[in-house]
């Protein structure tokens, strides 16, 4: 039997894959700017630090800049208008998240996307009726790395910390989540850059897949 009774997702790089309808839309801002599109591959591994490692590389534009506040509002409503047309599950993790249902493993998700995406991209999947558990950028005060929101989604799952573990692609994600007194796993599938290292993070455990994540969470060798 699993030590865990609640498991919670990074939703960007982790729970699905997002990355392609966030590309098109990192490339639809750029062509209204007249630019010409840039690879995928040059994207993808931006997702999972959000909006401003996505306009850093797409505009060349950081929070700092002054049109950051414009450019940023732009970019997630073409991102709104343009949510759920590619985005998918990674390979294996619908069968994962059925597998931890059977065992009576409740699930939820704590992401810094807002609100008014979020809610949209898991109702399109019928993910909305079957989470525990929903955390926004904006649902609390704070935002990964800081634990506040796992710690929130922890008292909504009616859990505790030593029985949660969360999964996601990033730094702040594992730091968050050793911070909020949990167990985490980072999913290599994700979004990671060439010189990420995640090995040095800290985690509990990294996996290739969501098998092996599986596995690990139900303490399966």
């Amino acid at each position: 039997m699993s030590r865990f009774r609640t498991v919670l997702f990074d939703l960007d790089g982790t729970l699905l894959d997002t990355a392609p309808d966030l590309a098109w839309a990192v490339n639809a801002l750029r062509a209204e700017h007249g630019l010409q599109a840039l690879p995928y591959e040059v994207i993808r591994p931006t997702v999972s630090h959000g909006t401003p490692s996505m306009l850093q590389v797409g505009l060349g534009v950081g929070p700092e800049h002054p049109d950051f506040p414009s450019l940023r509002t732009r970019f997630l409503d073409i991102h709104r208008s343009h949510l759920v047309e590619q985005t998918t599950f990674f390979q294996g993790m619908e069968t994962a998240l059925v597998a931890l249902e059977e065992a009576g493993i409740h699930w939820g998700v704590v992401t810094n996307k807002p609100t008014f995406l979020t809610q949209p991209i898991l109702a399109r999947l019928g993910l909305d009726r079957r989470s525990v558990t929903v955390v926004s950028g904006d649902t609390t005060p704070f935002s990964k790395p800081h634990p506040g929101p796992l710690l929130y989604a922890c008292t909504a799952a009616k859990s505790v910390p030593e029985a949660c573990v969360f999964v996601g692609d990033a730094e702040r994600d594992i730091a968050a989540g050793r911070a909020a007194g949990m167990a985490t796993i980072v999913a290599l599938f994700g979004y990671l850059a060439e010189d990420d290292q995640p090995h040095t993070w800290g985690a509990d455990v990294l996996v290739e897949n969501p098998a092996a994540m599986l596995a690990w969470i139900l303490g399966q060798p």
